[in-house]
């Protein structure tokens, strides 16, 4: 049961890039990137609770989690709305 990271998601559908949003979190755009894709071990409920208030979201918005079976019969992730 894998954790998903939509921040991508979230952010275009606000067209916001990835620098406008490390300058209104106060992180590194790295930082950003490493999010979005996934590729952290933990995130700060003050980066997430500055994520959501930049991007005027609740936390689901940003994560969401996917089940083994589906990923499993399809091979992919489906595209959330």
């Amino acid at each position: 049961m894998p954790i998903v990271m939509r921040l991508d998601r979230a952010m275009a559908d606000r067209k916001m890039s990835s620098l406008e949003l490390a300058e209104r979190v106060g992180i590194s755009p790295v930082n950003i990137s490493r999010i979005k894709t996934g590729r952290l071990k933990g995130i700060r409920f003050s980066t997430l609770t500055a994520m959501c208030e930049a991007l005027h979201c609740k936390p689901g918005d940003i994560i969401d989690w996917m089940d083994d079976e589906y990923l499993e019969a399809f091979g992919k992730l489906p595209d959330k709305e």
